[in-house]
């Protein structure tokens, strides 16, 4: 394990989109005495699978997961979230996330935390939420996920594009992580998301709530399911 080294890992489909965001990459400040990884997965089946062997292809101790339509605007990203990693019960980070995660584990449907520049159909501009704090959360948006402790995605249970970000930061609670949103007085980076193809979201939904909250009733699971 090389503990001064990042490796950025993203699953990419669309070349405009990846030059875009190697643009951003490129301009980040490198703490002194560290180096970056970029490892580009192409025709990844799923997600998990995707980030499992970008995992797996890099001794980098900090790597940072992240969407081909994410573009990291805070040239200093590198050294501020090596200041959240000093904290070694931290195991994960985001740019937005769920204090509390819904019942329904909708992580929209709730209360959020974070910054962000958002470009989508549903919202575009500058998006804020909660205080600019460190916060623990039960659940990080995919977005962006950084993390300094290696955890298997669970390409086992989620084989498509969806919930593998939720189920991410319980399988790092579950392992005596902390996960996070950090202070950030603006916002860290732009999401460039456009369309949301929501056509497998509410079936991946179903393989959480049976993995991670199998109490919860079957009203509960059909919930917002329109």
């Amino acid at each position: 394990m090389n503990h001064k080294k990042f490796c950025f890992i993203l699953c990419v489909n669309q070349e405009r989109y990846r030059k875009e965001c190697l643009y951003y990459l490129d301009h980040l400040r490198i703490p002194e005495g560290y180096e970056i990884d970029v490892l580009t997965i192409e025709g990844a089946e799923s997600i998990t699978s995707g980030y499992n062997a970008g995992m797996q292809a890099s001794d980098a101790k900090y790597k940072i997961y992240l969407h081909q339509d994410v573009f990291i605007v805070n040239r200093d990203f590198l050294s501020d979230i090596l200041n959240v990693f000093q904290d070694p019960s931290i195991g994960m980070l985001g740019m937005v996330g769920a204090p509390k995660l819904p019942d329904h584990a909708v992580m929209w449907y709730g209360e959020r935390v974070g910054r962000l520049y958002a470009n989508a159909v549903v919202q575009s501009g500058v998006s804020i939420m909660g205080e600019a704090r460190l916060c623990d959360v039960e659940a990080i948006d995919g977005l962006l996920m950084a993390t300094q402790y290696d955890v298997p995605w669970r390409s086992d249970l989620f084989t498509r594009w969806d919930f593998y970000d939720v189920s991410q930061s319980f399988e790092f609670w579950r392992r005596g992580y902390r996960v996070v949103v950090p202070a950030m007085e603006r916002p860290w980076c732009i999401h460039d998301d456009g369309f949301l193809n929501l056509c497998n979201y509410y079936d991946e939904r179903k393989k959480f709530l049976a993995e991670y909250r199998p109490g919860d009733s079957k009203a509960e699971a059909q919930e917002h399911e329109t």
